[in-house]
């Protein structure tokens, strides 16, 4: 017990931190409460976050202050269906007078990127992320260059319905750690928004407040929150009850074409302890895998034309299993 009273008191000691986070987003970001601590999680969990929203609910924006209250390298890259791999990763340039060919790196090669309207873009560009995303690394013309730690995928995405976007790879999806769903604000957040932003000239630059060094530190400390064998066992029937729900009494065998992977198991453990993190607490509790639960498996239960033809989400289903799974 004595060693969750230090974790305690580690996490106390970060958090004033997180406080000073979280106001310099403020700064810019009216309400939005729940996209910002997942975004936080995401930081300090080392997950890659893909937020789905129509246009002008200020996920770029977000993401932006964010980037800015780091003291990190920070590029923007905007999707559009004629970019190529190379505008993305880098390419090879040829020198003609020397015949030799040098490398000329792309904006991957930074902490933090944003992928502005990331199903705008073909699958051959999203493909060009994912050694990036799983492995930190990037080959270019043979050659495998590291990336920069942290390194950290922040994309946007408007919903598949909306004109010119196209779907994006299972395997893409499942390299993102959180796919948030970003909604519209409430009528006294709109009052604020309206009153603070409905101006000519806007100030959205936020200080910062954080460094690389100490992500890497708060990082540290997320892997040392305790997590009780009853909560991993939790986790884990979880994740199987997306892969066998007949065997865990979930009445969803007909809804659920493919379950979700072992990355799944991965994100939810980290995830659930970067949750209990920003709560102030050195040790995981239920609520925090429930809390966090939804972000993390609704892009990697791919459902049925079953559950399609009943108007059913991977978000309902996945709610159903967190309903009928027995609470530790």
């Amino acid at each position: 017990m004595n060693n969750v009273q230090e974790i305690n008191e580690k996490v106390k000691e970060k958090n004033a931190v997180i406080g000073q986070l979280r106001n310099e987003i403020a700064k810019n970001i009216v309400g939005q409460q729940y996209m910002i601590d997942r975004l936080l999680i995401g930081l300090f969990s080392n997950g890659h976050v893909l937020l789905e929203g129509v246009p002008g609910l200020a996920k770029t924006l977000a993401v932006t202050s964010l980037a800015q209250s780091i003291q990190a390298s920070f590029n923007r890259i905007q999707f559009t269906p004629d970019l190529l791999p190379a505008d993305l990763i880098g390419t090879l340039i040829y020198n003609p007078k020397e015949g030799t060919f040098s490398t000329k790196k792309g904006p991957i090669f930074t902490n933090i990127i944003l992928a502005d309207e990331i199903n705008r873009a073909p699958a051959k560009v999203q493909s060009a992320l994912l050694e990036a995303m799983q492995e930190h690394q990037v080959t270019i013309g043979g050659e495998t260059f590291s990336l920069d730690d942290p390194f950290l995928v922040l994309a946007t995405q408007n919903p598949i319905e909306q004109e010119g976007t196209y779907p994006l790879p299972e395997a893409q999806v499942d390299r993102f750690m959180l796919k948030l769903k970003i909604t519209y604000p409430n009528k006294k957040e709109e009052k604020e928004i309206q009153s603070r932003m409905a101006h000519t000239a806007i100030d959205t630059t936020v200080s910062s407040v954080i460094t690389p060094s100490d992500i890497i530190d708060i990082r540290k400390i997320v892997d040392e929150i305790f997590m009780d064998e009853k909560i991993k066992d939790y986790i884990i029937n979880i994740i199987f009850a997306t892969r066998e729900p007949e065997a865990y009494n979930v009445d969803i065998k007909d809804y659920i074409q493919f379950g979700a992977s072992p990355r799944a198991t991965l994100a939810l453990t980290i995830a659930s302890k970067a949750h209990a993190f920003l709560e102030g607490r050195g040790y995981v509790t239920p609520q925090d895998v429930k809390s966090i639960g939804l972000d993390v498996l609704r892009h990697r239960i791919i459902i049925s034309y079953e559950a399609e033809a009943e108007e059913m989400t991977s978000d309902d289903v996945v709610q159903k299993i967190f309903d009928e799974i027995e609470v530790p």
